[in-house]
């Protein structure tokens, strides 16, 4: 291979010779790969196409393109690559685990769980690729397998923060409260600027009833890192003070851009039943599923509603503020658009622009809904519908209510729990859709399950009338059909 330059003298003068120096295929892939870890994506590509083009079978320069190339975001030629690359050189441990991870962020679970337990065949030492079956195996419900991945890793690599944090999750889905505080703790020693271990802890210490050491904890934390958007809201959710009128939108952005790709296979684990049961709601208010209507699904995650209610769409909106779900919904091919969004201020820019409204489980990151109930009843066109799911605030349940407006608990109609999602009552939102001119009917059913615990839920279908917004609506049940 050969590297060229050349220089002028002025723009009438005869240039001078190229100077060509030929480099090594070693040297062109060194120089790649600091590319690569400089970020300078487009240098690296071009080195390593200049390598596939005089050695089209070259294993190297075919893997790390294909990692370039995921970078990049395109997937199916990344895998490709990926998997060229491994059948050239098969016993390269490390090449499967990095395949692994971008199956993984392709939502191919079992084929990353291959990938990563072929990575330990080949090594046995391979740390990261035990953490990362562990954390596959855990999704899928194999608790004892993802456990011993995780300890074989920390026996590995006792200084692996990732493989403690994992299994701190594990042992406390599995309800050993006590030994997850002692690994989250070790995860938090090894890497102490670490939100997420920070988050889970403090949830852990109030599971224990240790509310003291998990406000402790958080006060720290927003000492020592001021700017976290999780720092506050989770000092809120423990302690009930200063709790916000919703999630700020960088705290929302964090938590589903960092699960997106597992989010669809732990959901299938909990017995999650949101999106079915607002599909539900639409078919009981007599909606038609025809392809006739507007629809917009707020908060659309990763489209786990999206097949549900394609059948009564014409056309199929959804909006969300995590750019990594939003990936994982595009992957579906079953939206028209999808925009990354804050839900409020969109509906309030798109005035009458639908005939439904649905929002699975994203209302739980907001407190206040009067803002929220006067933009979508604006959003709808006469006789639209509005369906939505939230978790109930069972006052029995024993966490710290909190207000935005300091009303004492018996009068609030929202409290942020430690896991920081709000709950809300259900005088509240028949009060504050009906403010906003909307009929209202309600339903309780069982979202999900947590730790084997029924997970109490609202289902809320609100409907706006044929003719503009009803200032004196009662609470009727909805009937009728939007107009398409």
């Amino acid at each position: 291979m050969s590297h060229s330059s050349t220089a002028g003298t002025g723009a009438d003068a005869e240039a001078p010779p190229r100077e060509t120096r030929e480099v090594t295929l070693e040297e062109a892939l060194a120089f790649a790969l600091e590319c690569l870890k400089a970020d300078r994506g487009e240098q690296a590509g071009q080195v390593l196409r200049r390598i596939i083009d005089v050695v089209p079978d070259q294993p190297d320069a075919l893997h790390y393109l294909g990692l370039l190339t995921h970078r990049e975001g395109r997937a199916e030629e990344a895998v490709a690559l990926m998997r060229r690359s491994l059948e050239l050189a098969p016993n390269q441990a490390d090449w499967h685990s990095n395949l692994g991870i971008v199956l993984q962020a392709q939502d191919d679970l079992d084929g990353a769980i291959d990938c990563f337990q072929r990575a330990i065949q080949l090594n046995p030492s391979h740390a990261n690729a035990l953490n990362n079956v562990g954390v596959l195996l855990r999704v899928f419900g194999r608790h004892e397998e993802a456990e011993a991945a995780y300890r074989q890793a920390i026996a590995i690599d006792p200084a692996h923060a990732d493989a403690y944090h994992n299994l701190a999750i594990l042992l406390d889905i599995c309800g050993r409260t006590p030994e997850a505080v002692k690994a989250y703790s070790r995860a938090l020693t090894l890497k102490p600027h670490y939100p997420e271990v920070r988050r889970v802890l403090a949830l852990a210490y109030c599971h224990l009833g240790q509310q003291d050491k998990a406000i402790q904890l958080c006060e720290a934390w927003v000492n020592d890192e001021p700017d976290d958007p999780g720092a506050r809201h989770t000092l809120a959710a423990v302690s009930g003070r200063d709790v916000p009128q919703r999630a700020g939108d960088a705290y929302v952005r964090r938590i589903f851009d960092s699960f997106s790709t597992t989010f669809e296979a732990k959901l299938a684990r909990l017995d999650y039943r949101a999106p079915e049961l607002v599909v539900q709601a639409l078919a009981t208010s007599g909606l038609a599923a025809g392809k006739l209507f507007d629809v917009l699904d707020a908060g659309c995650g990763t489209g786990l509603c999206a097949s549900l209610v394609a059948p009564y769409a014409k056309r199929l909106t959804g909006i969300d503020l995590s750019a990594g779900m939003l990936r994982h919904a595009a992957n579906k091919r079953l939206y028209d658009e999808l925009e990354e969004a804050e839900l409020t201020a969109y509906l309030q820019t798109h005035r009458a622009a639908f005939d439904v409204i649905i929002s699975a489980d994203t209302l739980v990151y907001f407190g206040a809904l009067e803002d929220f109930a006067q933009a979508a009843a604006g959003a709808l066109r006469p006789a639209g519908l509005l369906v939505f799911t939230v978790e109930e605030w069972d006052a029995s349940a024993g966490a710290t209510p909190g207000d935005a407006a300091g009303v004492s608990a018996d009068r609030a109609g929202y409290c942020l729990r430690p896991h920081g999602r709000y709950n809300h009552r259900a005088w509240y939102l028949e009060r504050v859709l009906h403010d906003a001119g909307l009929q209202v009917h309600l339903d309780r059913a069982e979202l999900r399950k947590e730790q084997g615990i029924p997970v109490a839920g609202l289902i809320v279908l609100a409907r706006r009338p044929e003719s503009g917004i009803d200032a004196d609506a009662t609470g009727a049940t909805v009937a009728g059909e939007p107009h398409a």
